[in-house]
């Protein structure tokens, strides 16, 4: 079945953490629209460096929640404190838990979960800078490849990619979970 999944991003994402989950997600025959604050492109990061740029394909403000059967948020330092800033993001991530639709997010990706508040009693990982900011939030954090927790899919960095796309494309084909919550 065809699935359509957000990839939710702005310039200063890591540019793995977006390529390597969009490749996985259409070689399952998926779409894999990426979602961002502005039309044209965003530009990714890359070892240090600003690298290249992908097109967005559907503008943040006529995105919809419906249109989608998950979320992606890939990480890289800047991406996500851009993205927590915009009140539209936080939202449009948190309506995916409100629907109960499976979340991956990575490396500092689950920042923007903190502001949107869905991180109470979660069981979690990240890049490891971030995690007193997610056991504020209150999570469960713990320093392993990926933690799977009722549709909310969470890698550390880069190296755990290959993990991270099986999960997340798991919990996807597994479709709406029921103790996925706010």
């Amino acid at each position: 079945m065809k699935k359509n999944i957000a990839i939710l991003a702005t310039n200063g994402f890591e540019e793995s953490e977006l390529a390597s989950p969009k490749a996985y997600l259409e070689e399952q025959g998926w779409n894999a629209d990426i979602v961002s604050l502005k039309s044209g492109t965003i530009k990714s990061w890359k070892d240090g460096n600003w690298s290249k740029e992908y097109n967005v394909d559907v503008v943040l403000d006529q995105a919809n929640e419906v249109d989608y059967d998950a979320l992606v948020i890939p990480g890289g330092v800047i991406n996500p404190d851009l993205l927590r800033r915009e009140e539209a993001a936080v939202n449009f991530v948190r309506s995916f838990f409100e629907s109960k639709k499976p979340v991956a997010a990575i490396c500092h990706g689950p920042q923007i979960l903190v502001d949107a508040d869905v991180l109470q009693g979660r069981k979690v990982t990240s890049f490891f800078s971030i995690k007193n900011d997610l056991k504020n939030a209150g999570a469960q954090w713990e320093d392993s490849e990926v933690v799977v927790d009722n549709g909310l899919v969470t890698s550390r960095n880069p190296n755990d990619l290959p993990a991270f796309n099986k999960k997340m494309v798991e919990e996807i084909k597994e479709g709406i979970h029921e103790r996925q919550r706010v």
